[in-house]
Parts: structure tokens; sequence; C-alpha cells
């Protein structure tokens, strides 16, 4: 009965989720015709879109090198497996809400194959964290410059500095989890938890994976910022470097929310509220920017569909 109900709640959860994904983007196309959104693309993209795919690739292969730098147990396994992985996720990221989804299922799917599911749920919760921490660094940085040139409103900063101090209590959690104490009851019915904890504290003793790890988060962010300043240079808008920095991590941080499907509709709108609403950037010109952002990720996971056809089982 309990599995029914928990079942039952998850799927009206995804329908609610798939409604406001659904409601946002019929709100925003009621708003910004598509004629006026598709006039913006024209074959002079090409370079721009080619690069954005490049910068994907390389995303993808930095990843998979940071997930192999974290991997400080085991057999020794090659880029290739890591990388193939890292594309299974992407893949199940455009099927799962959150865009945690692809995560879980690679991590474990990993850690099943090669019996070492507690270092690589591990590995890939760690680098996530990372990742949101560079984000962040770039965002704080960037902030002050980004001021001086636009009334961004108190909330959002606000809004990422408790996102931040989240993220550095969680990741300080993680790495000394050994220390939190859990009740027997629970560890009792998830044993999986004692498991986690002592793949967790164990990166204590590798301060130079972990250091080299977040080097690649930052690698990471600053190619996914390039990404993004792509998309709107594609549709002819030289945006500033520091508001594209601040007005995109802010973007990521409200789309990481788990009301609708990946941020689907909420990132469009989000995207339209702060560099229409705030920059004066007509609303056609940034849809059709945030648009093109589904390319790249689009050609990420059909390398993860390819993964999948190759590997059935």
């Amino acid at each position: 009965m309990a599995t029914d109900k928990t079942g039952t709640k998850l799927f009206v959860k995804r329908i609610i989720q798939l409604l406001v994904s659904v409601g946002g983007f019929a709100y925003i196309f009621y708003k910004i015709p598509i004629s006026e959104v598709i006039k913006n693309w024209n074959i002079g993209m090409t370079p721009w879109i080619v690069a954005m795919l490049v910068a994907a690739t390389l995303i993808m292969a930095i990843q998979a090198n940071r997930w192999k730098g974290l991997s400080v147990q085991g057999p020794e396994i090659p880029f290739k497996t890591y990388y193939a992985y890292t594309a299974m996720g992407y893949f199940f990221n455009n099927l799962l809400p959150t865009g945690f989804g692809g995560d879980a299922v690679k991590s474990l799917a990993f850690g099943k194959k090669f019996n070492q599911t507690s270092q690589s749920v591990s590995a890939v919760l760690l680098a996530r964290i990372q990742g949101l921490l560079a984000m962040f660094l770039c965002f704080f940085i960037a902030l002050p410059f980004a001021l001086n040139k636009a009334e961004i409103p108190f909330s959002y900063t606000l809004t990422m500095t408790i996102a931040t101090l989240a993220c550095i209590i969680f990741i300080s959690l993680c790495l000394f989890s050994d220390k939190v104490p859990i009740p027997q009851v629970i560890t009792n019915k998830l044993k999986f938890i004692t498991k986690l904890q002592q793949s967790l504290s164990i990166y204590r003793k590798y301060k130079k994976q972990v250091l080299l790890s977040s080097l690649d988060s930052l690698w990471l962010q600053l190619l996914t910022l390039f990404i993004a300043y792509a998309y709107f240079r594609a549709v002819g808008v030289d945006i500033d470097i520091s508001i594209l920095v601040v007005f995109t991590s802010i973007t990521t941080v409200v789309s990481m929310l788990p009301v609708s499907l990946n941020g689907i509709g909420v990132r469009e709108g989000t995207q339209v509220a702060l560099f229409t609403g705030i920059l004066g950037i007509p609303a056609p010109v940034v849809l059709s920017a945030g648009l093109l952002g589904y390319i790249p990720l689009l050609f990420q996971a059909a390398q993860g569909a390819i993964v999948l056809l190759a590997r059935k089982k």
C-alpha cells in the first residue's frame, strides 16, 4: 500500500510539473508570437552553433575526466567508459525532472556495473556540488561589475547568497559525513547510508584529487557561460560578460527548482524577465537566443542515446 501511495504521489507530481512546463511555454508564446522568434534565426548562426557543439563536447569530456579523477578506489577504468556513462546521464537528464535524474541513473548504473556503487554516487554527488560552487564563484566575481551597468533587484542576490551558503554547508557535511551521527534505526533500514558516509569522508585524504576536480568544475562553468554567450551572439546580441554571468547563474538556480520538467518553461520565463525586464532586450530576441540553448543539450542527449543503443543491457 505504501508503495502504491508513493507511486501515485510521484505520478501526480510529474503531471503538475508537466503542466507547469507546458503552461509556461504556452504563456510565453501567447505573449511572444513564434513568428517574431523564428525571424531571428538565419544561416549566419551556423558558426556559433558549431562552437556551441564543440563546447558541449568539451564539457562532457571534462565531466568524465573529473569523475575519473574522483574515483580514487577500485580498478582502473578507461576514460571512454566514464565518457559513455556521462553521455547516458545527459540522455536521462532530459527525461527526468530537476536535471539531477541523469546523475542518479549514471552513477548507480556505473556503480552496479563495476561493483563500486557508493564511490560512484559519492564522486558524482561531490562533482555536482563543486560545479554549483564554481557557478556561485563566477556569479559573485561578476556581480560588482554587473551592478555598475544594471539595476539588479536585491532579491536575486539574496537568493544566490542563500543557495551558496547551502552548498557550502552541504559539501562540508559530505566531506565530514562520518562525523555526523545517524540514528541506528535509519542505518539498519538503509545500510547504503553508512557506505556512502565512508565513501564521501575518504575524500579528506585525497586533497589533490578534490582540488583538480574543483579546477575542472571551474572550466566547466566557463564553457557553460561561453555557450550562453554564443547563443546570444548567434541572434546578434553582443551582451556584457559580467551581466551574462550574473543572469545565467540566476536562471540556472531558478530552473533547478522542482516545479517543472527540467526547468522547461521556467527557464525561458526567467530569461525574458531578466534580459528583457532589466536590460530592455526585445523579448522575441531573448527567447530566440534561449531556445538555441537546447541545441547543445539535444546534442549531448543524442550521444547518450547512442550509448544506450550500443549497450542494450
